[in-house]
């Protein structure tokens, strides 16, 4: 009988501690409220990446999520362009380095390496179309942080081909249809630098009472 006892209080001692114990990844996962919490505070915008691409199955997925944003009388005022084809890729550099010549190192470095870029293009007949795709974009990044893709929303690549004639290739190989506009990129991949968060301005954040 006392070695009965005996197990059970070892085995109560044990389990207790268990439960005490919590593992890293736990803890982590506790810094915030929610793991969408987490996915909001802890992105960063990576200007440098690993060379690996992010598989198709997993870019479906951000894409959905993308497309899924809150968008203005549902008319999902966005076209799409994922390129995760590093071919199709260095074909557009080509095209942006030839174009700008002597420029050409500050045109081409404007993807900062991500090795996926999304190509988002606005419907011009929406006034509203240019919100949209700001929403989409941020549903993009938040989607892929949650899945361990870091992300860059880029504005510099829609003024170097949107403002050189010469650029003109690179929206024929997009495909945009006609009466869209190419507003926004969203660069995707594998981080390869772990940036510290900027400070945010919380005043400017003021309750009306």
């Amino acid at each position: 009988m006392r070695k009965i006892k005996l197990f059970l209080v070892v085995a109560c001692v044990a389990m207790l501690a268990a439960c005490n114990t919590k593992p890293a990844e736990t803890e982590k996962e506790m810094k915030y409220e929610n793991e969408t919490i987490a996915s909001i505070m802890e992105r960063r915008s990576i200007r440098k990446y690993k060379p690996e691409t992010v598989a198709r199955e997993t870019l479906e997925k951000i894409m959905e999520c993308g497309i899924n944003a809150p968008n203005g009388q549902n008319k999902q005022s966005w076209e799409v362009r994922v390129v995760d084809n590093p071919k199709v890729m260095a074909e557009i550099n080509a095209v942006i380095a030839e174009a700008y010549g002597d420029k050409a190192e500050m045109a081409v470095g404007c993807f900062r390496g991500a090795p996926v870029m999304v190509f988002i293009a606005r419907d011009l007949s929406y006034d509203f179309s240019a919100y949209d795709c700001g929403l989409l974009a941020e549903n993009i990044m938040l989607s892929a942080q949650s899945l361990g893709v870091g992300s860059i929303c880029l504005g510099s690549p829609v003024r170097i081909i949107n403002d050189n004639e010469a650029c003109a290739p690179v929206l024929e190989r997009l495909g945009f249809s006609e009466g869209y506009e190419f507003c926004l990129c969203v660069g995707l991949g594998y981080a390869d630098e772990a940036p510290e968060a900027k400070p945010r301005m919380k005043e400017k954040v003021k309750f009306v009472e």
